[in-house]
């Protein structure tokens, strides 16, 4: 080991995960949070009003990077309990395949999804989660939106880095875009 890994957090220094962002692309996982009824079908979006990279504050869905050794599963979890709060009961299955890969780069014209830090491979999922949840230190708030709210013009103008698009994708994928 040297001293450049943190234990702890199975991470890079802040120094050198600049470095490493500079060099190569980073695996992400994105969750957009939904409330489903009884028959399944999803009711509400949760997204976080957050600062996002480039310094705004803006709605954004649940984002993180995965942890050298850690599974996909584990990021998920991690992500959903350290945004959401530890009572969020997210309902990941055993083997959780993602309904897109998205990449974000620095330029936000190459896929339109944007950020500003790095090129990030993020393997996205749309997560039930059933519990109680409250937004932790790093969110500023948790909004739970009707899909025709989550994709709506004005909700489209508080989301950056290509989030807005990514609801869409999400919503699309289970038969609920409005």
């Amino acid at each position: 080991m040297t001293d450049d890994i943190d234990i702890k957090t199975n991470w890079l220094d802040p120094a050198s995960l600049t470095a490493v962002r500079g060099q190569m692309p980073i695996v992400y996982v994105d969750a957009v949070p939904v409330r489903v009824d009884d028959m399944g079908s999803i009711t509400h979006v949760g997204m976080l009003l957050r600062q996002a990279p480039d310094g705004t504050i803006s709605r954004t869905v649940v984002s993180g990077r995965v942890l050298f050794g850690e599974l996909i599963r584990e990021a998920l979890l991690r992500h959903l309990e350290k945004d959401l709060g530890p009572l969020a009961l997210p309902r990941i299955p055993p083997d959780p395949s993602p309904f897109t890969v998205v990449e974000y780069f620095p330029d936000p014209d190459k896929t339109g999804f944007h950020d500003p830090r790095q090129h990030a491979v993020s393997l996205a999922f749309v997560v039930p989660v059933s519990g109680d949840c409250h937004p932790t230190q790093e969110a500023l708030d948790l909004g739970w939106f009707t899909p025709d709210q989550a994709t709506s013009e004005h909700m489209r103008k508080e989301m950056t880095g290509g989030h807005d698009r990514l609801v869409r994708m999400a919503l699309a994928s289970v038969g609920r875009l409005p």
